[in-house]
């Protein structure tokens, strides 16, 4: 221990008592001082390896402080940690980086840091290879494993992961999804082709053509299915992607991705297919297969989910059958003309926003979005697209005098 932890008072830090024996204790317990804060007892237990108070300490003392307070801390921060101190090409640690690790928090110069000394972590070490874990943790690291590229970024997530708040979003999607389907195979006494039924597009979510002014309609849409097929492949597919993507990237992350898929969808429907209405999730959904399966692909070495070639075999044949259900409906005879059935275009808009926008979003998952400039590139291109099928809905109806089929 160096001569600069002599000078800390006992009593400045939990950990000085906590690790101490005999009268220090007792000081500590006979006095009325409140105990500080998690960042308080990281920076006296900093400042006992930087005596002038630079702020820095070298990386030969950090080993140090890791070798005499290591078992202390989290195995995993202690293994990035040293790959901190690895990356470091000036030989120093400084303290924000520091405590940017301990409360779970990544600065851009400690990311930097991670991504080069995130190579040298030993395979030996790896995340899978951990016993004794319960139910839960071996969830959370098979979720690590199924959605993160890099060692490294699995050992952070499972470290931080507390499962508050739960992945809520598309568990209550979902639960919306089947609600409103049950709803209206009861009102209309049919669950199989429930879009056959001459009082479908008379609800007030459906887009349809005619109604393109009400805007809502263009997101409200994702809760109404053509049948229980149609309901049951967006169901399984969006809850065996979308639950653990969110558990890792949050519900504001895959949230994002959902309803830009959705409205992609519409208005994409509304540009290339206008005189037909649009029914079902797909957009969303395909928005976040897409993302994912581009991700996987684009990072094919560092996945380690299990069977991952078969996995994707599985999910492009599910894509492919919902996606030629929808087709066959589109040209299946009429159930009330002169109206067309449901459109598949939007199945095309959602994949296009996980090809693009999804990718980005998912790419770092601990990166903030607003600090990546291939995000906002996308993220514009998509505004626009937006921007644009607004004025066409407004314009090019009439300028093409597009005959549309009555209201339901």
């Amino acid at each position: 221990m160096p001569d600069g932890a002599r000078d800390v008072p006992v009593n400045s830090s939990p950990a000085v008592a906590a690790n101490a024996e005999g009268d220090e204790i007792e000081v500590l317990e006979s006095t009325d001082v409140l105990p500080v804060a998690p960042e308080d007892q990281w920076k006296s237990l900093f400042d006992k390896y930087d005596p002038e108070s630079s702020g820095f300490i070298s990386t030969e003392r950090f080993r140090d402080l890791l070798a005499a307070h290591g078992s202390e801390l989290d195995p995993h921060k202690v293994e990035v940690l040293l790959a901190l101190a690895d990356s470091n090409a000036d030989g120093k640690i400084c303290y924000q980086d520091f405590v940017n690790l301990m409360s779970n928090k990544r600065s851009n110069s400690f990311r930097r840091a991670i991504l080069q000394g995130g190579r040298q972590l030993k395979e030996a070490g790896a995340l899978r290879d951990e016993v004794g874990l319960g139910l839960s943790q071996r969830l959370v690291r098979h979720v690590a494993y199924e959605t993160l590229p890099r060692e490294v970024d699995r050992k952070w997530y499972f470290d931080s992961y507390t499962c508050c708040p739960p992945p809520w979003l598309i568990l209550a999607i979902t639960v919306a999804e089947a609600a409103v389907f049950i709803y209206y195979g009861l009102l209309l006494d049919r669950w199989v082709l429930q879009v056959s039924s001459p009082s479908f597009l008379r609800s007030p979510l459906p887009y349809h053509p005619q109604l393109r002014a009400q805007a809502w309609r263009y997101i409200s849409y994702a809760f109404m299915h053509a049948g229980i097929d149609h309901l049951g492949l967006n169901m399984a597919m969006q809850l065996l992607v979308g639950v653990p993507l969110e558990m890792v990237h949050g519900a504001l992350r895959i949230g994002l991705i959902y309803v830009c898929g959705v409205l992609a969808g519409s208005l994409a429907v509304s540009i290339t297919d206008m005189t037909a209405p649009v029914v079902g999730s797909s957009g969303g959904v395909y928005a976040l297969v897409s993302a994912h399966l581009a991700n996987v692909v684009m990072n094919w070495s560092g996945m380690k989910c299990q069977f991952k070639l078969f996995r994707m075999a599985m999910a492009l044949v599910c894509m492919s059958v919902e996606f030629g259900r929808a087709v066959w409906l589109r040209f299946y005879p009429q159930a009330f003309p002169p109206c067309p059935n449901p459109s598949f275009v939007a199945h095309l808009g959602g994949v296009m926003v996980g090809l693009t926008l999804g990718v980005v979003v998912l790419q770092n998952y601990e990166q903030r979005l607003q600090e990546q400039s291939l995000f906002w590139i996308f993220f514009s291109v998509y505004f626009l697209f937006v921007l644009c099928a607004v004025f066409w809905n407004i314009f090019a109806y009439s300028l093409l005098d597009v005959r549309l089929p009555p209201t339901p």
